[in-house]
């Protein structure tokens, strides 16, 4: 259930308010499909709910698939005169978009790697090109010119995922590494959309493949440092990443050893590779509390040692790293960004043997202090400086500063990349260790995607340097000048501001004649960064306000912002996104009665409470992959990744109040007799994070109550998993799709003048 939200998910626009179209009355003559009624009972802290839709939970069930094929083809039906829109939408994403492309080469020990993509072809093409050392670090750094559609000398195709796809239902990769000296590959492939994925090892060398397979891994791999072996997470029944794994290259996988195993079903475990590639890092935790275990790879004697136990209840990220001293002599230090006594994080240095005392009795000294203001989100290390991320104001921020006196009162003052618009984001797209420049990506609402190196500071250069190596290409005319984005506030009934991003073409006027669409996520303490999104055009091209709510629950105004809206306070997330449709509704810049909302998997279950609350305020709600039923998922630990959501949700097993205040909001178990707007529950049949059948369930029961004639529908890709479909030109349709049902269901079918592609 958790995954970052689809930034480009919301927008819609209006033609004129007279010009509402007939979805509905074209349903007047469809039947959609009936599912039987199979009584269930389930009973909890002696409440018994009755659930006549749950038989449908049973995947492998002919009845149940023919059932879903039914669903897709009322819903075809129903929305079938949108295909021309569809197809416009499609087109205009597709026009806009540079589809031989490539992006930024990022150095890597001795090579540059690379992804191209190519016109016509669903998936990229993953490259490389040799690194020169020529002795001068920023040249060294500087990525060779490489230009689309042209092979530059010495150039080596390390994965066409056109040809691994060939044949294939469905194709993602879901991890990939080389070898520090350049000569394997491994790559993680998932043929299905269920996110397991199977293991390859290439010889560079010689394009073959290593025989060494390794099935049924989940997300990350990593070599060794020595590249004799190869790192991976497995799941277990439940979905939930509980064993990281090494393989030795050349043995059977049977004598695979299990380097953890986490017993805990409410910790997710993880691992990647120090920056320095000294250690293996093993991350435990929830959204609550966690631990770190460190393996070092110079001793093959060496345990896993932890740095902090999780009995301490410490929500913490470890890095370790050799920290050289004014003697000129390197020390090990472990940097630790935490929430101990600092519930927006900060950030300290901590010499190992601190750790074999008592918390309490062991020395940290600062690094970046607690700030009620300003909530950091992580630190990491190159050779020569701390990169710390933050968020201020709720914008995500980075800042630098010199390992030269860290800790100490000597310690460099930090320094921050600047940029000139109000409302971006900026984030580590990656380094090497021992790199003079840090990797950064840039984007705002509309601004597409910047690719910066920023030389980090020195003496000479005590400010460092922006380098914009890269801004993704937009075609078809476009002009940021056409749209304006703006910070505005909703005051909630508590009196809590709440920050919303409005977006618009420049011609709307403040006439309460155009179309509004408010997006929401609110969960997790994700936030709805600032983003370009080349969709996201067609909707405000056909004059759709849209509205980005940073509702609590997110992360946008620090962990409070957070903590205000999960467990006992979830419903806050709730009424937040109800009103910041009232302040839309309001704001003199749409007609009231043509507003639609739109959100995914955590932000579905978001538009399925909203739809309970305040059906009257939407014009139609568009649900993606959504969390419906929260309650019956989390009440069975044995469901995909159930246990894991205790620390966000509260468990409802052991706790009855927290039973029963799930049960106050759950949107398939509020569902009640109301003229409920157009839905549309779009969902995937292999989502292994939220399953199909709770949409499906929804669905039924939505209908069964619904008191109005809007149409109701379930569009499911059946080949997809929790990010739907995998090729590029698939998810641009699925995009279209959203887009169109929105903009019919408003009467935004028609560009603006002089809007549209060029």
């Amino acid at each position: 259930m958790t995954q970052t939200p689809l930034q480009d998910s919301a927008s819609s626009s209006p033609d004129s308010a007279a010009a509402i179209p007939t979805a509905a009355a074209s349903a007047d003559s469809l039947r959609p499909p009936v599912a039987k009624k199979v009584r269930h009972e389930r009973t909890h802290h002696g409440d018994t709910f009755v659930d006549n839709y749950e038989w449908l939970r049973e995947k492998e069930s002919a009845e149940v698939v023919d059932h879903l094929k039914a669903e897709n083809a009322y819903q075809e039906e129903v929305t079938g005169h949108q295909e021309p829109l569809r197809e416009a939408i499609f087109q205009e994403i597709k026009g806009r978009t540079q589809e031989t492309d490539l992006s930024v080469p990022n150095r890597k020990d001795g090579w540059w790697y690379f992804s191209r993509s190519v016109e016509g072809k669903e998936y990229g093409i993953q490259c490389r090109v040799r690194a020169q050392d020529t002795g001068n670090p920023v040249a060294d750094w500087t990525p060779p010119a490489v230009e689309a559609g042209v092979e530059i000398p010495g150039e080596e195709v390390l994965l066409d995922g056109n040809v691994e796809a060939e044949g294939k239902p469905f194709f993602s990769v879901g991890g990939s590494a080389v070898t520090v000296d350049g000569n394997l590959y491994a790559y993680a492939v998932d043929n299905a959309g269920d996110e397991r994925f199977t293991l390859h090892i290439k010889d560079l060398r010689t394009g073959e493949l290593l025989p060494d397979v390794i099935e049924n891994i989940f997300y990350g791999v990593s070599f060794s440092p020595d590249g004799t072996r190869i790192f991976y997470t497995v799941v277990d029944d439940s979905w939930r990443p509980y064993q990281v794994k090494s393989h030795v290259l050349g043995t059977p996988v049977t004598d695979d050893e299990v380097i953890y195993q986490e017993d805990d079903a409410a910790m997710w475990l993880g691992f990647e590779l120090s920056s320095d590639r000294r250690h293996l890092v093993l991350g435990i935790g929830c959204s609550e509390y966690s631990e770190t275990r460190l393996l070092r790879f110079d001793d093959p004697t060496a345990a896993l040692t932890t740095v902090i136990s999780r009995n301490e209840r410490v929500l913490y990220e470890a890095e370790p790293f050799l920290l050289e001293g004014p003697d000129g002599e390197k020390s090990e230090r472990i940097v630790i960004t935490h929430n101990r006594n600092a519930v927006n994080s900060m950030v300290s240095l901590v010499d190992p043997a601190e750790l074999t005392k008592p918390l309490a009795e062991q020395h940290w000294s600062t690094v970046v202090e607690h700030s009620d203001d300003v909530r950091v989100n992580g630190a990491g290390v190159t050779s020569t400086h701390l990169i710390v991320s933050i968020r201020k104001d709720t914008i995500e921020r980075v800042q630098v500063m010199g390992l030269t006196g860290l800790g100490t009162p000597a310690q460099e003052a930090p320094v921050e990349p600047a940029f000139d618009e109000e409302l971006y984001t900026a984030g580590v797209g990656g380094s090497d260790y021992e790199a003079p420049v840090i990797r950064l990506g840039y984007t705002s609402y509309f601004t597409p995607s910047r690719v910066y190196d920023f030389v980090l500071p020195t003496p000479a250069q005590p400010a460092g340097e922006l380098l914009l190596r890269k801004e993704s290409p937009v075609l078809g005319g476009y002009s940021a000048a056409d749209y304006v984005a703006t910070r505005e506030w909703a005051v909630a009934a508590d009196g809590t501001r709440i920050p919303l991003s409005v977006l618009r073409h420049k011609s709307i006027k403040q006439d309460l004649t155009a179309a509004g669409l408010v997006y929401g996520y609110g969960s997790y303490e994700l936030s709805m960064d600032p983003g370009f999104g080349i969709a996201r055009l067609s909707l405000l091209d056909r004059g759709v306000v849209f509205v980005i709510a940073h509702i609590r629950g997110g992360g946008e105004l620090g962990r409070h912002w957070y903590e205000d809206g999960k467990k006992l306070a979830k419903k806050n997330t709730f009424t937040d996104f109800v009103d910041a449709t009232d302040w839309l509704a309001g704001s003199g810049w749409v007609d009231p009665s043509r507003i639609a909302a739109l959100g995914g998997s955590a932000g579905g279950l978001l538009m399925g409470a909203v739809a309970n609350l305040a059906p009257e305020k939407y014009a139609a709600i568009v649900a993606q992959v959504p969390f419906v039923d929260p309650l019956t998922s989390i009440l069975d630990p044995e469901l995909p990744l159930s246990a894991l959501e205790w620390e966000e949700w509260g468990n409802p097993i052991t706790d009855p109040e927290v039973y029963a205040y799930m049960k106050s909001y759950t949107p398939y178990e509020n569902v009640h007799s109301v003229a409920y707007p157009r839905i549309a529950a779009v969902t995937s049949f292999n989502d292994t994070r939220v399953l199909y059948v709770e949409p499906a369930k929804w669905v039924q029961a939505l209908r069964s109550a619904t008191t109005g004639a809007e149409p109701i529908v379930m569009k499911i890709e059946m080949d997809g998993g929790h990010g739907g479909a995998s090729g590029r030109y698939v998810q641009w349709r699925e995009r279209a799709w959203d887009y169109a049902f929105i903009a019919d269901s408003l009467g935004a079918v028609e560009l603006l003048p002089g809007a549209g592609l060029k």
